[in-house]
């Protein structure tokens, strides 16, 4: 006789194996779907401090399924103006491109920098609206 599983709610700060088994189960599904396992090809951009080498900021992204996602992206007040943002997305470009992606997706909230993104080429797919304690969240992404 079939039992279906029994749902536990979680409200609050659930233990790291319970996402693990999730994420798990719904990365198979997908590779199922998709005939193979996704291989992880993360890559980053990295912005080092020039007197010591540390990373202050840069570009992080990962495989998004044919599109590299951005998730995130930051330059130090103290290196703006400098086209470091903008030369951070090309490489990033650069790197999707040679991977056979068909483009760049990302988000951003409001106080962030959507019109720095479409002024590099990005256009508006979604958001999530604002109000009540939330923040206006925007979704973008550059086909190639």
């Amino acid at each position: 006789m079939f039992k279906p599983p029994i749902i536990e709610i979680i409200a609050d700060n659930p233990a790291p194996d319970i996402k693990e088994v999730i994420d798990a189960a719904l990365t198979a599904y997908n590779a199922e779907m998709r005939a193979f396992a996704p291989e992880p090809s993360d890559f980053a951009i990295a912005l080092r401090d020039p007197e010591n080498g540390e990373v202050v900021g840069g570009l992080y992204a990962v495989d998004g399924y044919g599109w590299a996602l951005i998730l995130l992206l930051v330059v130090p007040a103290r290196y703006r103006g400098l086209g470091l943002g903008t030369r951070l997305l090309a490489e990033a470009e650069t790197i999707a491109r040679a991977r056979g992606y068909i483009g760049l997706w990302l988000d951003t909230f409001e106080f962030q920098a959507r019109p720095f993104y479409e002024k590099q080429g990005f256009a508006l797919f979604g958001e999530l609206e604002g109000g009540n304690g939330a923040t206006p969240r925007y979704f973008l992404k550059k086909k190639f």
